[in-house]
């Protein structure tokens, strides 16, 4: 999910039963819907955030009200307080990590990945935005790069997968 989405993320959006982020075209910089399947830790988050901020619209609420989402100034100021500069991490980076390990390191088909991080794919015959959506396959991507990441922390003995992942700050 790209940054802008996260950060504006609804709760309504998430539907439960169906373990996935359901994003409407008009959110989208395609203009098409996007369905993101997500990995049991991703809910179990969710469910640990829903108390904090599920009486409000977003999932990520800006700290100045309820009522207006986290702001792009918001992200890269966690970051930074993490530790992490510019040249180290930005929101952006984690979607281009992501993207390298799934393929290089957990071997999975470059257009299942793709279609993840909502990129036009081209099919076989060159057309541009492809309409499959590949959603068993990417729930199951996503459910071992959870537990990639959760592995990398155990590994590391890290409090959390950044440090895991860059190392202490």
């Amino acid at each position: 999910m790209p940054p802008r989405e996260l950060r504006k993320l609804e709760w309504s959006e998430i539907n439960w039963e169906a373990c996935q982020i359901e994003l409407p075209a008009e959110k989208m910089k395609m203009g098409e819907p996007h369905i993101i399947p997500l990995a049991e830790q991703a809910l179990a988050l969710l469910r640990e955030l829903e108390p904090l901020t599920g009486r409000g619209k977003y999932v990520f609420p800006s700290a100045r009200g309820q009522s207006r989402p986290l702001s792009d100034n918001g992200v890269r100021t966690a970051l930074r307080s993490l530790g992490y500069d510019n040249d180290t991490m930005t929101a952006h980076g984690f979607r281009a990590m992501a993207r390298t390990l799934l393929d290089e390191v957990l071997g999975f088909r470059v257009d299942y990945i793709e279609h993840q991080l909502a990129h036009g794919v081209k099919d076989t015959l060159g057309r541009a935005y492809n309409r499959t959506k590949h959603l068993p396959q990417r729930a199951a991507m996503m459910q071992k790069w959870a537990d990639y990441l959760d592995n990398l922390q155990v590994q590391a003995g890290a409090d959390n997968v950044i440090t895991a992942a860059f190392g202490e700050r």
